[in-house]
């Protein structure tokens, strides 16, 4: 693995949608909080959910929207009402669809999913129109499935883009992630690992996992 390791790991803690927990979330103070609009998924915040859910997101985390497969239309058109600062993709979103986001101003993260013999090569097309990759473990269905990968697949991944580790990591693994030392690896991504039961986040663990990745 590449011995240079990122000044300061952010954190993301994504699936949100109770009002009161988001609050008890931001005063661990992650560096981004993620909101699903995926129905398929068990932390899909809902069809119309209401604004002041996104107003306790505390100032300084920015505001994450998960999305799998959508049109760039109604991604464009929930980022604006909801003041989303980033744009997730989770699907099989083109190198296009990235770039109409991207030409609206968007910042984007788009996801992969990486087994043994993942291929990065395909990355290269999406360089130019996203802000970072996410990769996460390669399973059957969209993400939340609480199971890691084997990150040394990253030494194929030479960069330039930063990218966000995510895929099962739980408190536990703060110690393997301060471990893990990846030149492009900017921030770490949690979910499932942390939740009492979908959409609701252990708010102790939370701030015990960030305390100890960003010591």
């Amino acid at each position: 693995m590449n011995s240079v390791k990122c000044k300061r790991l952010k954190v993301k803690v994504c699936g949100m949608r109770d009002a009161e927990n988001i609050s008890q979330i931001c005063q661990a103070k992650p560096d981004y909080m993620g909101f699903i609009f995926f129905s398929g998924s068990s932390r899909y915040i809902g069809e119309d959910p209401d604004p002041s859910v996104f107003d306790n997101v505390s100032v300084g985390i920015l505001k994450v929207g998960v999305f799998v497969n959508e049109t760039p239309k109604n991604i464009i058109s929930i980022q604006k009402k909801y003041h989303l600062d980033i744009i997730q993709l989770h699907g099989k979103e083109s190198m296009e669809e990235c770039k109409e986001l991207r030409e609206k101003n968007i910042k984007v993260i788009k996801v992969f999913s990486v087994g043994e013999d993942f291929d990065f090569n395909i990355l290269k097309k999406y360089e130019t129109f996203v802000d970072y990759f996410l990769f996460d473990t390669k399973e059957k269905f969209y993400g939340g499935n609480g199971k890691k990968f084997n990150w040394s697949v990253l030494n194929n991944y030479k960069g330039p883009v930063p990218f966000f580790l995510s895929g099962g990591i739980g408190l536990s693994d703060a110690d393997e992630i301060n471990k893990f030392n990846h030149t492009f690896c900017f921030a770490v991504d949690v979910n499932s690992g942390f939740e009492i039961e979908p959409g609701y986040k252990d708010s102790k663990k939370v701030a015990a996992f960030i305390q100890s990745v960003q010591k």
